[in-house]
């Protein structure tokens, strides 16, 4: 990211919101549940399968948590109700990780059950490090109750080969990779875009050679690239595998993957509290930033 844009991200808190929403249509599907629908119908139009996820990091309380899971069941029902083709992805934090691992594992249940009721599988979204360990934890806890549900691993993370090694063990084997988002220290994480795609495809065919089912989760043409060569090299099926990406980055990709017969899952979040998601996604995307730069000063003279 250039110096400018690493400013722009910086200054962002400083951006009028409706300013930094305007930039961040792209990568939300709205606020509305009902937005959500719509939007997923017609990614489902369009040939590609989706998954939802309510924002709704930094809870606080355990009722904040009670009302993120309700948020979550609510989508389940929709997903049913409409016949949508898609599935649901959770963060732990929203359903009160850190707050009382205990409550959250109970919490989540009632998700898990509704889910298991409506047949719609659920994926438990990675967070941050301090997160990780935990999240897996939760994982493991339920996944013995609801085996339809997977969870997300980072390439970047050192942890990530043998965090996988370690729940094939455990015959948890439906796994979305990806190269992770957060920023980590040197101590725990690769830090160049060279290392984290190597680790990439190192993890990625572990997963393929065991049979793993896996959500190909990038919108690196290098990764991409790699992962269609391990999937000719493998002989996989197109449903032994799935490609994933955002709401909104890379369409174009995305629409090539689809044409080639692969299949597809974007990722879809909407909800009220879509300020912090939008920010990663612009410090991800130094284009995006400069964009919202221009319109500053544009908006300025």
């Amino acid at each position: 990211m250039s110096i400018i844009n690493q400013l722009v991200v910086k200054s962002l808190p400083l951006v009028p919101k409706p300013l930094v929403r305007y930039f961040a249509n792209r990568y939300i599907a709205g606020e509305t549940l009902a937005d959500a629908v719509r939007c997923v119908r017609q990614i489902n139009a369009e040939g590609a399968c989706a998954t939802l996820d309510v924002l709704g990091e930094d809870i606080f309380t355990k009722e904040e948590a009670v009302a993120s899971r309700n948020g979550s069941i609510e989508v389940l029902e929709a997903i049913t109700r409409e016949k949508l083709d898609s599935n649901l992805s959770i963060k732990l934090t929203s359903l009160g990780l850190k707050l009382d691992k205990n409550f959250t594992v109970e919490n989540v249940r009632e998700i898990l059950k509704v889910a298991a009721q409506n047949n719609i599988f659920v994926r438990f979204d990675m967070e941050d490090s301090t997160c990780t360990t935990d999240t897996i934890d939760v994982f493991r806890t339920l996944h013995k109750e609801f085996p339809n549900t997977g969870i997300v691993l980072q390439a970047y993370l050192f942890r990530t080969e043998a965090d996988t090694k370690s729940l094939m063990n455990g015959s948890m084997k439906n796994f979305r990779l990806c190269k992770g988002i957060y920023r980590e220290s040197p101590g725990i994480a690769f830090q160049s875009r060279e290392e984290v795609q190597q680790n990439y495809l190192k993890v990625l065919k572990l997963m393929l050679e065991t049979k793993s089912y896996v959500g190909i989760a990038t919108h690196d043409t290098v990764l991409v690239d790699g992962a269609n060569k391990l999937i000719v090299d493998l002989g996989l099926k197109k449903n032994e595998y799935e490609f994933q990406m955002l709401l909104g980055v890379r369409p174009e990709l995305r629409n090539k993957l689809v044409k080639d017969g692969h299949k597809v899952r974007l990722y879809v979040p909407f909800g009220q509290h879509w300020y912090g998601y939008s920010v990663r996604r612009f410090k991800e995307n130094p284009e995006i930033a400069g964009y919202v730069a221009r319109a500053v000063f544009t908006r300025n003279r």
